[in-house]
């Protein structure tokens, strides 16, 4: 994986965690980051341009925003398991699976979020050492963003945000892989997913 790669994903794993206070207190840190480690200016105007709408919007716009966005729509959720496989009792699995690739690749995870939470995996991927399984936990991420990115309409805040992920680091899935699994998905009853708050 590229550097500029993984400086994107290391930033996205903050700008896509749930705004609390700290969120703008580290802004300072993550513009310093983006300075420092990429190395194209043209990326790292690219970067900061893309963040910068989030942090001029007050507390209380961002967190009802984030809220809107990731928490209560289907299409934009930011749990990986329930992009791949919705509803479907098959979860279970999926989630004691991601927390073996977890603990295997030496990562910190204390079980505040679910295994699947889109922003630990993001971090992980950037740090995690090349392999196999990571290969494929990326391609399983492409396939979320390509689906958040299409929920999304091109003026939302986190649009911009997002489509650094989606230029920089995950290709899109071609057609037919998309349709493949898209049809391992169990459709949910209701747009909303309210399990997400209960682990915030």
């Amino acid at each position: 994986m590229k550097n500029e790669e993984k400086v994107i994903l290391i930033v996205m794993s903050r700008i896509l965690d749930y705004p609390d206070r700290s969120f703008w207190e580290e802004r300072s840190l993550v513009e310093q980051f983006v300075e420092e480690h990429l190395s194209s200016a043209a990326i790292r105007e690219e970067v900061l341009k893309g963040i910068t709408p989030l942090y001029e919007m007050t507390k209380i716009e961002l967190q009802e925003q984030y809220v809107a966005t990731f928490d209560n729509k289907e299409m934009a959720n930011l749990y990986l398991t329930a992009h791949e496989l919705g509803d479907s009792k098959k979860r279970g699995a999926a989630l004691i699976q991601l927390q073996k690739l977890i603990v295997e690749n030496g990562f910190e995870w204390k079980g505040k979020e679910l295994a699947d939470y889109i922003p630990m995996l993001l971090e992980l991927l950037a740090f995690a050492p090349e392999s196999e399984n990571m290969n494929r936990l990326s391609s399983r991420l492409a396939f979320c963003f390509h689906r958040i990115q299409k929920a999304l309409p091109d003026n939302h805040p986190y649009v911009a945000a997002i489509s650094l992920l989606t230029k920089y680091v995950f290709a899109t899935p071609g057609a037919d892989e998309m349709t493949l699994l898209e049809n391992e998905r169990e459709e949910t009853d209701h747009d909303e997913l309210p399990y997400p708050l209960m682990y915030r």
